[in-house]
C-alpha cells in the first residue's frame, strides 16, 4: 500500500488477507525467475488500489466490496481519482512488461498467481489451476508435469481462461507472439517455500 493509500478503520479486516494480494505469488515468481534465468515484472501496489490482471473496463477494476463488505477506500471513488491510479500504477505496470518482452526471445508469457483456499464460502479442493485460453496443448503439458510432481491439478480452476480471466498475461502475449499461460498456486501451498520448490522442479522439465 503506497502512501498516501492505506487499509484503515473497517478496511483493516483486508490487510494480509486475498483480497489485498496473492500470498506467495511473489516469492514463487522470484525464485522461478532466479532457477530459469528468465525475466519477470511483478507489481509494487495492492490490488485494491487497482488490479493490473483486468481491463480497464472491467467492473472489478477497482473493487469496492469484499466479503460482501464496502472497501471504503474504493467506495465513491471520483473520475479524477480513478484516472490517478490508471496513471500511476497500471498503465506503468503494463508498460514496464512491454519493454520487457520488447527485449526477450521468450516463445511463453508466464503469469503467476496464487488463489485463497475458501472463497465466499465455498472450499476449493484443487492445489494449482492452469488457465489458459488457445493454449490447450501447453496447458496440458503443464498439467501433466504438475501431477507428475504429486500435485491435484485443475484446468481453467479456480478461474477460467477461456472467460477473460488471464487478461493480463493474454493481453502481452498476442502482442509479441508468445503462448500465454496463468498458473494459480493455493495460497496455503505457496507460502511454503519447500512447495514452490517442487512447482519450480516440476516446471523445469518444460521450460529448461
Amino acid at each position: 500500500m503506497p502512501s498516501p493509500y492505506a487499509l484503515r478503520g473497517d478496511d483493516a479486516r483486508l490487510i494480509g488477507t486475498h483480497w489485498a494480494f496473492d500470498l506467495g505469488a511473489a516469492a514463487l515468481t522470484h525464485e522461478m525467475a532466479a532457477r530459469f534465468g528468465c525475466s519477470a515484472v511483478l507489481s509494487n501496489f495492492s490490488r485494491l488500489i487497482i488490479d493490473p490482471n483486468r481491463e480497464a473496463s472491467a467492473p472489478t477494476l477497482i473493487r469496492d466490496t469484499a466479503e460482501g463488505l464496502p472497501v471504503q477506500m474504493n467506495v465513491g471513488l471520483s473520475d479524477a481519482e480513478r484516472e490517478n491510479r490508471l496513471q500511476t500504477f497500471y498503465r506503468p505496470y503494463h508498460d514496464a512488461i512491454d519493454r520487457m518482452m520488447g527485449s526477450s526471445e521468450a516463445s511463453v508469457l508466464l503469469s503467476l498467481h496464487s488463489f485463497t483456499p475458501v472463497y465466499e464460502g465455498a472450499t476449493r479442493p484443487m492445489e494449482l489451476g492452469v488457465l489458459f485460453d488457445e493454449e490447450e496443448e501447453l496447458a496440458e503439458d503443464v498439467r501433466e508435469a504438475l501431477v507428475s510432481a504429486g500435485f491435484v491439478v485443475a484446468m481453467n480452476e479456480p478461474y477460467s481462461g477461456k472467460a477473460g480471466l488471464i487478461y493480463c498475461v493474454e493481453r502481452h502475449a498476442k502482442k509479441y507472439g508468445c503462448r500465454a499461460l496463468e498458473l494459480e498456486l493455493r495460497q496455503d501451498l505457496a507460502v511454503q517455500p519447500a512447495e514452490r520448490a517442487r512447482v519450480i522442479e516440476a516446471l523445469g522439465a518444460l521450460f529448461l
